[in-house]
């Protein structure tokens, strides 16, 4: 297997900024290859997150909803799924209760106001103080890295690293044809 040389933080940091609203799929994850794993340890903490756009069918789906980011507060103990309350606090929801096949096959319905609207009511039903996934470290694309293991559903979150407070993920879901690429940034209280 070939080593792709890996991006320093301030290359990592320039070629964000540059596709930080769009790039085209492959070049995402070659962009993704280049960068340094993450030890485990190093994602824990809360994080903002955001979508990196690639033309994926999911682009900007969790920001229509009040994404907010992912807790990580020990490898037993992750909220994967943090949104907005009304106040704008962060609160977790057990991603259990997502229609994952409808998100991932008709992303466009979901996009939908009346649809967004019966999720903001819903919400606070689904919130939840206990974890939803496990922090791993896992092999992916030839390198070990840090990665985020949904309970319930077929999702595994891997990231890398841009620098030392921001990580982009690859979300591996099966049914999925290429990976949804999204960014961490800790927040730093």
């Amino acid at each position: 297997m070939t080593t792709i040389p890996q991006l320093s933080d301030e290359a990592a940091a320039r070629w964000l900024a540059e596709h930080r609203s769009g790039v085209a799929p492959e070049d995402a994850l070659a962009f993704f290859d280049g960068l340094p794993t993450v030890p485990a340890a190093d994602m824990l903490g809360r994080w903002r997150g955001s979508g990196l756009p690639t033309g994926s069918r999911l682009d900007g789906l969790l920001e229509a909803y009040g994404w907010y980011g992912k807790e990580f507060t020990g490898a037993e103990s992750v909220h994967p799924l943090l949104f907005a309350d009304r106040r704008g606090r962060p609160r977790p929801v057990d991603p259990a209760w997502i229609p994952l096949p409808l998100l991932r096959d008709h992303a466009g319905l979901a996009r939908l106001w009346p649809v967004r609207t019966a999720f903001g009511r819903l919400r606070p039903l689904l919130y939840t103080n206990e974890p939803k996934a496990r922090l791993r470290t896992i092999d992916h694309r030839g390198v070990s890295t840090a990665a985020m293991v949904y309970d319930a559903l077929p999702i595994i979150d891997v990231f890398r690293r841009i620098g030392p407070d921001v990580v982009l993920g690859a979300m591996d879901m099966r049914g999925l044809p290429a990976p949804f690429f999204f960014l961490l940034e800790r927040e730093t209280d």
